[in-house]
């Protein structure tokens, strides 16, 4: 990441990461299309809903290893071989006990969320059914976002690529074996996700145990260093509270969409499931960006650093926007595709149209704070999102509902949060202080 033409390094980079998370949404949304096919409403309600709860527990192990990421991209960028080993495999290490703290947690939690949320009383015994089965295999999933997160800072991202085709085709074959075949409830779609997870898992994990690099994974290494530790924390946790408060935030708009029935819940899960393929070119060029800032600052190259955010940004918001245009366009096949009640494709195509052509902002938004915690600021994006998508976006959906029932006002609680972080974003950007910040730290 740190030589050759900027532009090349980063779509090539990006090209495996938008690949691999297409497939990754692809077995996503199948369980959602078989389910709803095979099993009907109730069921697909239940696992339509299933993406705020999911994010809420999962998010903030998800940005300790963000912050992880950082740290192993920034000494991989300066050649800091012993630094490097020691930050690998603590972030393993502290994928292992979180992972099994999340199950525990996730096991125990998430039917009172669910609860919590107003999940209609027809739909919880199969939501609950669908967690409790999710959360078992915790460990997988935990593990797979560490070993990628860890493969994609030092820039390979055609082996997590590879893995994740390959779990992803487990995960259809099972859905289909588990439902279609075997006529297992929705339960078997959580359990097909969960071991194509430990697939993906363990490939990831042999891979860097046979790797010939510096970041080669040794099992008998793996503990906690304190200093290494440390850092990651640092860089992590305003990352994993960030996911943390906007999951909250989502969990808290998911219980008012709850309180419009069960065809609401069913339609706006299947839009969110679509919406999944728009933040794909977002994914992909965040997961970019992050690695190429950290890694260039890392070797000190300050104006190849602000060349490669530029154009990053540039192109995650013209494919992000183009994929809106499609999406608002193609909004009711697309919705009946999972269910075609007429109530079910009425919620969905609703929110798409409302939310699609603003998908610009939600990729120059979340391309600003990938820059920015490449950088070393991640607490910057955090407050942000915080002050914004949380707490602005619960303010507004809490006054604007009692004030218009109508399920519009919810929806449009996005492209407005969208807009105001894009403007903040953009002074920070402008701004150009993202770029000095954390030479000390390579000094540890």
């Amino acid at each position: 990441m740190t030589e050759g033409r900027i532009s090349k390094k980063i779509i090539f980079f990006a090209i495996p990461l938008f690949l691999g998370n297409l497939f990754q949404q692809l077995y996503n949304t199948a369980d959602s299309l078989i389910v709803g096919n095979f099993l009907g409403s109730n069921a697909l309600a239940a696992v339509s809903s299933s993406g705020n709860l999911i994010f809420l527990m999962v998010g903030f192990i998800n940005g300790i290893a963000m912050g992880a990421g950082v740290v192993i991209a920034r000494y991989y960028g300066a050649k800091k071989r012993d630094s490097l080993q020691k930050a690998i495999h603590t972030t393993v290490a502290f994928g292992l006990a979180a992972g099994a703290v999340l199950t525990v947690l996730g096991m125990f939690l998430a039917p009172k969320i669910l609860v919590l949320m107003g999940t209609p009383a027809d739909v919880l015994p199969e939501s609950i059914i669908y967690f409790r089965t999710y959360f078992a295999g915790s460990m997988g999933v935990v593990m797979y976002n560490i070993f990628v997160g860890v493969l994609q800072s030092v820039g390979d991202g055609r082996h997590p690529l590879i893995y994740l085709i390959i779990s992803s085709c487990v995960n259809v074959v099972l859905d289909i074996f588990f439902i279609a075949g075997l006529g297992m409830g929705v339960g078997s779609a959580a359990l097909a996700t969960a071991i194509s997870q430990f697939v993906s898992a363990i490939l990831c994990m042999v891979h860097l145990m046979r790797v010939e690099e510096e970041y080669r994974l040794e099992l008998r290494e793996i503990r906690f260093d304190s200093i290494m530790l440390k850092q990651i924390i640092q860089n992590g946790v305003p990352s994993g509270f960030q996911n943390s408060v906007i999951a909250i935030a989502n969990v808290f708009v998911q219980s008012n969409i709850n309180a419009f029935g069960k065809m609401a819940m069913a339609g706006c899960g299947s839009y969110s499931k679509i919406e999944g393929f728009a933040f794909l070119p977002v994914t992909c060029f965040t997961m970019a960006l992050t690695t190429f800032v950290s890694q260039n600052l890392g070797a000190k190259q300050y104006d190849r650093a602000k060349k490669g955010a530029r154009f990053g940004v540039l192109c995650s918001i013209i494919i992000a926007e183009l994929i809106g245009v499609i999406i608002y366009a193609a909004a009711p096949v697309l919705i009946a595709a999972f269910n075609r009640d007429p109530d079910v494709v009425h919620y969905g195509v609703m929110q798409s149209r409302t939310i699609a052509l603003f998908y610009c902002l939600l990729a120059f938004s979340h391309c600003i704070a990938a820059v920015l915690r490449g950088s070393g600021h991640a607490s910057v994006p955090m407050i942000v999102m915080l002050c914004d998508w949380c707490l602005f976006r619960v303010s507004y959906i809490t006054v604007a509902v009692r004030i218009i029932p109508d399920i519009r006002v919810i929806f449009w609680a996005y492209p407005l949060t969208w807009s105001i972080s894009s403007v903040i974003f953009l002074f920070m950007f402008l701004r150009g202080k993202w770029v000095y910040g954390f030479e000390k730290t390579l000094q540890m």
